[in-house]
């Protein structure tokens, strides 16, 4: 059994779209960190997204744990121009589309950004590579809450919209394994 445990990294305090925006994680907060690095298998491969919040979260948990080199294909949704943008911003100068990108997701993208299919994909492609690298290990992943999200849809065999019902807190953990054959899913945003 190869276990995935997906970390989102600590909180930004950020009020709008952040996506491939480079912007730091707040990790003041040391018992919670501890208690995380506490939970995860000691024996672990860790990795993160190349994002500096997921890197630093990853610095922060890894412990004795072996360290693979950072991913851009676990970073966040890449939300184009809408990144930087509040919600009511967004909603003001795409009504339409952003309505329909939460209700409707899958093939619809902000503009110069990426849909949910562009970034399952991708994160995919990762996952698929490091499971068949690492199979029968734990694999810990700092990455993002629509990372996280598409390997929920993924391992839970569920579409995209029902997906985006599941809530990922800073700092949690989500368990996706893989048994050879088939995916499941088990605790979804466990805050040790």
């Amino acid at each position: 059994m190869t276990r995935w445990r997906w970390v989102r990294h600590g909180p930004t305090h950020q009020k709008a779209f952040t996506g491939w925006r480079d912007v730091p994680a707040d990790l003041s907060d040391t018992d919670q960190i501890a208690r995380l690095e506490a939970h995860l298998p000691r024996d672990a491969v860790l990795i993160s997204s190349d994002l500096i919040r997921a890197v630093e979260t990853a610095s922060a948990i890894q412990g004795p744990r072996e360290r693979l080199p950072h991913s851009a294909d676990l970073r966040e949704f890449n939300f184009g121009v809408w990144d930087g943008l509040k919600f009511d911003e967004v909603a003001a100068r795409d009504p339409e589309l952003s309505r329909a990108f939460w209700e409707k997701p899958g093939d619809l993208a902000a503009p110069d950004g990426e849909s949910w299919n562009d970034v399952a994909a991708r994160v995919q492609r990762q996952v698929d590579d490091l499971t068949s690298r690492y199979a029968g290990r734990d694999i810990i992943a700092v990455a993002h809450i629509g990372v996280i999200l598409t390997q929920v849809q993924a391992a839970g065999k569920m579409d995209p919209y029902k997906a985006l019902s599941f809530s990922i807190d800073n700092l949690s953990v989500t368990q996706t394994s893989f048994d050879g054959s088939n995916w499941s899913l088990g605790p979804i945003n466990h805050i040790p």
